[in-house]
């Protein structure tokens, strides 16, 4: 990590009788700390989304290998890229990752909140008729009445023919543009998203002892 490695110290007196400390071998116990918390911080890039992780600005090898095992089954050979990946961030200083990981992860519960606001008004207007229509209306005068109106009737008769919900979609995409709610994710269209793919290609890389006293491989 990016704070002075610790050691443990013994000491014995001078001359004039001051105390004297000097290092005697690096404390154990918080380099495997140090190196779980870097494994773990691994694990957590490799969830993000491919834009989330280019966000990041990571060096070149551990941007490639994020890449890589993302797409990964978790089996053994996942947790030795997992590994090298933690070598890799112990070698630099990693508070500006943490920092903007962090800033992702407002983000993302922002995003979850105003996407429970549109979701929440969207079921309000199929569900509670002219009154729901005119509340929204209030609180949203520059709304078109004509367009919400027709939208209503199509998901009616969407749902009465079972048919797929694409006028609910739409309503949904109005009423985030309406309330002025930009998220990277449209988490109501989730099934129609394409995920994202990356042709980077990687070795597989082989982690030295110093690395192996924090996790036991799985096989």
């Amino acid at each position: 990590m990016s704070e002075e490695q610790e050691f443990d110290y013994e000491y014995e007196y001078d001359d004039q009788g001051q105390i004297v400390y000097y290092a005697v071998r690096p404390n154990k116990t918080r380099i495997k700390k140090d190196m779980a918390a870097l494994f773990a911080l691994g694990e957590e890039i490799s969830e993000l989304s491919v834009t989330q992780v280019n966000s990041l600005d990571l060096p070149e090898n551990i941007h490639k290998a994020i890449l890589e095992v993302s797409k990964m089954p978790h089996k053994g050979a996942r947790k030795r890229l997992l590994k090298f990946i933690t070598g890799q961030l112990h070698k630099i200083d990693v508070e500006p990752i943490l920092e903007k990981l962090a800033r992702i992860k407002n983000k993302s519960a922002h995003g979850v909140r105003e996407h429970h606001i549109v979701e929440r008004w969207r079921d309000r207007l199929v569900k509670g008729g002219h009154d729901a229509l005119t509340a929204f209306l209030n609180e949203q005068p520059d709304a078109d009445r004509q367009n919400l109106r027709q939208l209503l009737r199509n998901i009616q008769k969407e749902a009465e023919a079972n048919k797929p919900p694409k006028s609910s979609r739409l309503l949904y995409r109005y009423l985030k543009t309406l309330l002025n709610i930009d998220d990277e994710f449209d988490y109501d269209e989730t099934s129609d998203l394409d995920q994202e793919e990356t042709e980077d290609e990687m070795e597989f890389y082989e982690m030295g002892e110093e690395d192996d006293d924090y996790e036991d491989d799985e096989d």
